[in-house]
């Protein structure tokens, strides 16, 4: 990879421009970071306390009564934004949707299990599991590169 670094007093304002024959998970790491989606922090509640949830540690997000939840592998907290929100705040390569109310951390999955109805059954390193519903299998499919010999 090459970098090219131009500083000039007469541009107004930054201009970052990417050129790359293809996009790839490096691209898309380096335009998360650049965009500011690398979320150092969120704010979890239970009950009348507030903790500070670093994404990693979370392993999945999801809607319960109206609420959204972040599981960790010791607790689970409210979070004040919206599963679209979180979508957008937290890096795309890192954190994936499984079903219209849940959105997993790859890192923190640990297996998963094909069932007969088309569905998958993620299990994550707490212990705890979610459903992919048949809309996101094939996006989880293709990042976990589970269809590999389909192309060779």
């Amino acid at each position: 990879m090459k970098l090219f670094l131009n500083i000039d007093k007469a541009l107004k304002e930054t201009k970052v421009t990417i050129e790359a024959p293809e996009m790839d998970e490096n691209i898309q790491e380096l335009i998360d970071s650049i965009s500011g989606r690398e979320q150092q922090f969120l704010i979890g509640k239970k009950g009348e306390m507030q903790h500070i949830l670093k994404p990693d540690d979370v392993h999945y997000f999801h809607a319960e009564n109206e609420q959204i939840i972040a599981v960790t592998g010791a607790d689970s907290f409210i979070v004040k934004e919206k599963l679209y929100e979180l979508e957008a705040l937290l890096p795309s390569k890192k954190f994936i949707r499984l079903s219209k109310s849940v959105i997993a951390n790859l890192n923190q999955m640990s297996r998963f299990e094909a069932s007969f109805n088309g569905t998958l059954c993620i299990h994550f390193k707490s212990g705890k599991k979610e459903y992919v519903s048949r809309t996101y299998v094939p996006a989880i499919k293709e990042l976990l590169q589970l269809n590999r010999r389909k192309g060779e």
